[in-house]
């Protein structure tokens, strides 16, 4: 008898990989893109500058996703293949963790960078290379999980 619990933990795996950062992702864009607008209803030139900043955090939805490509292509599951064992479903799962977790919250944390950002740009508009480092910074960490859970994913034996 086949199990079905394996590809049932793959299919969460993908899922929490491609769904919280992607949430965090459309919180944010969406809450800077409101905090631009007011900006630009006083400097419309201002544009581009904050367009840069509103769009950093939108990263964590894209590596959520190659998270779930990976997750998905991997197992087997990508190309139709329901043979993975409790164990290997379980693998994944935990090797989706971190793109899923710090996708999530590194997507809020540099929304909270790139908003002080847009503050200090709208002030001091030949500062925006600076507000764009100062929230990439936090991109680092978003990075490094999902190295990490590519890492774990091809560390699975299939």
């Amino acid at each position: 008898m086949v199990s079905i619990i394996g590809p049932l933990l793959v299919y969460l795996a993908g899922a929490l990989a491609v769904t919280l950062p992607g949430y965090g992702s459309a919180k944010v864009v969406g809450r800077l893109g409101q905090i631009a607008t007011g900006i630009m209803v006083e400097d419309p030139t201002m544009f581009g500058k904050l367009l840069i900043l509103q769009a950093l955090p939108g990263t964590q939805g894209i590596y959520g996703l190659l998270g779930w490509f990976m997750i998905m292509n991997h197992s087997g599951m990508l190309g139709g293949s329901v043979a993975i064992s409790l164990q290997q479903g379980l693998l994944f799962l935990l090797a989706s963790l971190p793109i899923a977790f710090i996708g999530l919250l590194s997507a809020f944390h540099q929304g909270n960078v790139a908003e002080g950002g847009m503050a200090l740009v709208t002030k001091h508009g030949q500062t925006s290379g600076n507000a764009i480092v100062l929230s990439v910074m936090v991109e680092t960490y978003a990075i490094l999980a999902l190295l990490a859970t590519i890492l774990g994913v091809l560390s699975i034996a299939m």
